[in-house]
């Protein structure tokens, strides 16, 4: 029936009638910073040599928000923001808690150093091909998939950093770098139609893909649905995105291809995403399901882990190995996954932030030895540490914390891991991350014996002995730094991952943010 000239209509049981404060955008600026930056340069593409200055202005103040966001959050509680002022589940949520802010945030700090290193990396023809406004495009992509409250515009974030990331990976059209991206993209489409065709069956389910109201949703629904059904294809899809085993086949076929900065950002940050995507779906959508597959996620992770570090050791690619320790990591996050205890998800998470670390200054460092040595090949590099000693200090930094020994940050991480893999009773999944960190240890302590410690042969100079790569030390210094920090001073990392743990394992905070009591449909 039509409603009356002189009736009333009630629009706040629709929209947002309040003005929207000037504190609320942090929630949106972590992704609308990079697309306004990329969009700049990319109208601006020609104009090479303001490029990096421009996009390190960007990362810096994107850097910058999503500090002030997080700060927020640990404050406040979980931020949210819907677009076009219709409530949800109508209107489209950016949904920010402590596990997507402290992501994202992590995230940016790793851009902003390779962007930092980037302008030794990336010449003029890189710059006028793109590299900048990708870079751009795949963070804001990224910052997205971390802070989307929908599960469509989850699968719209992940595109837009897949498609961003399909114009770095080939940058400079070489032939190996066609072949990677090819095989790359194949594969990874193969992975975003499983998350197409599960997002398409949890619409049909639930009539809704805002997370929150899915998560308030599902257990009225849970004896009538196939939710552990719905889980199996979410585990498929963002497992193949975050390159576990045995959907893992694409990485070592592509990350050693492309720049050095390139394989840093993607190392480093993009497997975190498809990780973060199943905490998300799995613990806080789908716990149940999450318990019924906990044995297969633990087989899984295993499988990551060891399987993963053992393709580490039969490498003679400097980029290749790297690959590899990026497949074991993430073996190590799907640990936590599968125990789905609060300490093992904290584990779970404090080993994300490390790796996105970690991951980015490993394969930075191949760069600098890389420009040193003339070479990524174990074959041939050799003398590193007589050439210029202090890349053998990052090194033995780097590949301590990698294997998870002290003073770096990969300790903690690991000792929370064995200790809720005890209590939950899988000593086997405990035995399996120590082994990992094990076979960690030889496989990068081969890389430092023959390619730093081992004199060179031939005893003659390297042709770029004379030339000190202080930017690649600056880079390595500052993401050592956190490192270090996390190491000596471990607790507040740990109560910030015990924090970002709780708030997906009881998501009553993230459901009454976005459905407040009173303003439920």
């Amino acid at each position: 029936m039509a409603v009356g000239a002189t009736e009333a209509i009630d629009l706040s049981r629709a929209m947002v009638l309040a003005p929207t404060g000037a504190a609320d955008w942090l929630v949106v600026a972590p992704v609308v910073i990079p697309l306004l930056v990329g969009a700049v340069l990319l109208m601006f593409r020609h104009e090479t040599k303001p490029q990096a200055g421009v996009a390190l202005a960007g990362l810096a103040a994107t850097l910058v928000g999503n500090m002030l966001l997080l700060a927020r959050i640990l404050d406040e509680g979980p931020v949210v923001m819907t677009m076009g002022r219709w409530l949800p589940p109508f209107g489209i949520s950016f949904t920010a808690d402590i596990l997507g802010a402290s992501l994202s945030l992590v995230a940016t700090l790793v851009a902003l150093v390779c962007a930092f290193y980037s302008t030794t990396d990336i010449g003029t023809i890189g710059r006028r091909y793109g590299f900048y406004p990708f870079l751009m495009l795949m963070m804001a992509g990224v910052s997205g998939s971390f802070l989307t409250g929908d599960i469509f515009n989850l699968y719209v974030w992940f595109e837009v950093f897949l498609i961003s990331s399909f114009g770095l990976l080939v940058l400079g059209s070489e032939h190996r770098q066609l072949d990677g991206t090819t095989k790359y993209a194949i594969l990874n489409l193969i992975g975003t139609t499983f998350f197409l065709t599960a997002t398409a069956l949890l619409y049909g389910v639930f009539g809704t893909l805002n997370m929150a109201d899915i998560a308030r949703k599902a257990d009225s629904v849970r004896e009538a649905a196939p939710l552990t059904t719905l889980a199996m294809f979410f585990l498929l899809a963002f497992g193949m995105k975050a390159a576990a085993f045995p959907v893992n086949f694409w990485l070592p076929a592509s990350y050693h291809t492309p720049r050095i900065v390139t394989a840093a950002l993607f190392g480093g940050v993009l497997t975190k995403v498809g990780v973060y995507a199943l905490l998300r779906t799995l613990v806080m959508l789908f716990p149940p399901e999450r318990a019924i597959l906990s044995g297969v996620i633990a087989w899984v992770a295993a499988g990551t882990m060891v399987i993963g570090i053992m393709g580490a050791l039969s490498q003679t690619d400097l980029r290749r190995v790297l690959g590899f320790v990026v497949i074991s990591s993430v073996g190590i996050m799907l640990a936590g996954l599968a125990l789905g205890s609060a300490e093992g998800l904290a584990g779970s998470i404090f080993y994300a932030f490390h790796s996105m670390i970690v991951m980015a200054a490993l394969y930075l460092l191949a760069g600098v030895m890389n420009g040193i040595g003339g070479s990524y090949s174990l074959r041939t590099l050799s003398g590193l540490y007589s050439a210029h000693p202090m890349i053998a200090a990052f090194a033995l930094l780097l590949m301590l914390s990698a294997a998870g020994l002290p003073p770096a940050s990969g300790l903690w991480p690991k000792v929370m891991l064995v200790r809720a893999s005890l209590d939950v009773g899988q000593p086997w999944l405990a035995l399996a991350v120590l082994a990992t960190g094990f076979l960690t240890t030889l496989a990068l302590g081969r890389v430092f014996i023959l390619a730093i410690w081992r004199e060179r042969a031939d005893a003659a100079p390297m042709a770029a002995a004379s030339t000190t790569p202080l930017l690649g030390y600056l880079a390595l210094a500052a993401l050592a730094l956190p490192m270090l920090f996390m190491g000596v001073y471990p607790q507040p990392v740990i109560e910030l991952a015990e924090r970002a743990a709780a708030g997906i394992l009881d998501a009553s905070a993230y459901i009454d943010t976005v459905f407040p009591e009173g303003a439920r449909p």
